[in-house]
């Protein structure tokens, strides 16, 4: 088995949808999807898995119950499971998202914002 690095801006540059993660890795049963969005999400939540968004390029901001929270290229955050909140960006955002496999984008919510499972890029 080779083993190569996998770089996160060439995958980004291999798409242009938005709010349609692609998967670039898996470590055992989670997979690294990259995204791009911009705009509102809807509100939703996971209640099997946590998840960590890492702002890779611009500016989110991830709409929590209690408050919106500001994470920048270069942070993270990790949302808990069962924790209802909705993703925004005003301009478009990159981002590096850690989830259990199998989880769907929209959690709980469903809807015709739910991205198509396990597209590997």
């Amino acid at each position: 088995m080779q083993l190569k690095p996998v770089c996160i801006s060439e995958k980004l540059e291999m798409f242009k949808d938005q709010w349609s993660p692609k998967i670039i890795a898996q470590v055992n049963d989670h997979h690294l999807k990259v995204v791009k969005f911009q705009g509102d999400f809807v509100w939703h939540k996971h209640d099997n898995t946590d998840e960590i968004f890492l702002v890779v390029s611009g500016t989110m901001r991830m709409d929590l119950r209690d408050g919106p929270v500001i994470v920048n290229a270069g942070e993270l955050i990790v949302i808990p499971r069962e924790v209802e909140h909705k993703p925004y960006a005003a301009k478009e955002c990159h981002v590096l998202v850690i989830e259990q496999e199998g989880t769907a984008n929209t959690g709980n919510a469903g809807g015709s914002r739910t991205a198509p499972g396990d597209q590997w890029i």
